[in-house]
């Protein structure tokens, strides 16, 4: 009975081995490939289990996912002969195992092959376009014209390329501070040129200001002058009335306004004679002569 057990174990350990040797499971996101003494046979497209040879044969995986890889920074000479390090980056999926593992075997030899191609295409599309092109719209149909060359390379390989994108365009560094020294003279000469012409316009508006002020002040001189001509000219016409009305009073009227003036401070001094003229009214209110203040002289 013992030595039976034994057997049944024995028996069962070996269906276990030969087992675990001829299954394997494949995931929806995979592919399988059945390697006979290491030669690839079909893949397997069923997902789930599936059974091989034990011992004689064993599965490689592939993804069946995007996969990606950055190709290594580049120095490109551009159709206007300027220089740009370019940095670049592929997607791409495993469309036929079957040819991958024959040409390629891996992932890591995916990158190895594919590195040169996408650097002779980026090369040969970059080639024929200028730096302000790479930087405009036109750098779409650069990365497009990349892709349909690296597609159709790709293709010997079993994989089909999903994009292909320059991540990265900059001039190297010393082109760059040229290139920027250059950009800021011209933009101090641009500078130079507006603030010239913006001072030269802004002397054309000076000098029509100017001009329009002295226009204006002669205007309103010739305008000042004409009212007070007429003022005066009303003032004359006034006092020639008035005086035309009661000479005397005109006379008493005039000789006051002059007293006043004449007389507003009291350290004003004057000498003239008793009988002068300038007194014929502080002695009467008719400016009789002969009424005149005593003493030669008034003060």
């Amino acid at each position: 009975m013992r030595r039976t057990l034994i057997i049944v174990g024995v028996l069962v350990i070996a269906v276990g081995i030969v087992a675990n040797s001829a299954l394997f499971t494949v995931h929806q996101a995979q592919w399988a490939l059945v390697l006979q003494f290491g030669n690839p046979q079909l893949p397997i497209r069923e997902k789930g289990l599936n059974v091989k040879l034990p011992f004689v044969q064993n599965v490689v995986y592939f993804d069946r996912l995007i996969l990606d890889f950055d190709s290594p920074p580049e120095q490109v000479t551009l159709g206007d002969q300027k220089r740009l390090d370019v940095d670049t980056f592929v997607r791409y999926r495993i469309v036929d195992p079957l040819l991958f593992y024959r040409t390629i075997n891996n992932v890591q030899g995916a990158r190895q092959r594919l590195a040169p191609v996408v650097n002779a295409s980026l090369r040969r599309s970059l080639g024929n376009v200028t730096l302000l092109g790479v930087l405009s719209e036109q750098r779409e149909k650069v990365t497009t014209d990349i892709r349909n060359d690296v597609s159709d390379e790709a293709k010997r390989f079993g994989i089909e390329i999903v994009d292909v994108r320059i991540r990265r365009a900059d001039l190297p560094e010393q082109a760059a501070q040229a290139i920027y020294a250059r950009m800021r003279s011209e933009r101090e000469r641009e500078a130079a040129e507006a603030r010239a012409q913006g001072y030269e316009v802004g002397q054309q508006i000076r000098a029509t200001a100017d001009r329009e002020r002295v226009v204006l002040i002669a205007e309103s001189r010739k305008q000042s002058e004409i009212l007070r001509g007429e003022g005066e000219a009303t003032a004359n016409r006034t006092w020639a009335g008035a005086f035309g009305r009661d000479e005397e009073f005109f006379r008493f009227y005039r000789s006051m306004q002059a007293y006043r003036h004449a007389l507003h401070d009291n350290s004003t001094t004057m000498v003239l004679s008793p009988d002068s003229e300038f007194f014929r009214y502080f002695g009467s209110f008719g400016g009789q002569k002969g009424a005149a203040p005593s003493g030669g002289g008034g003060r």
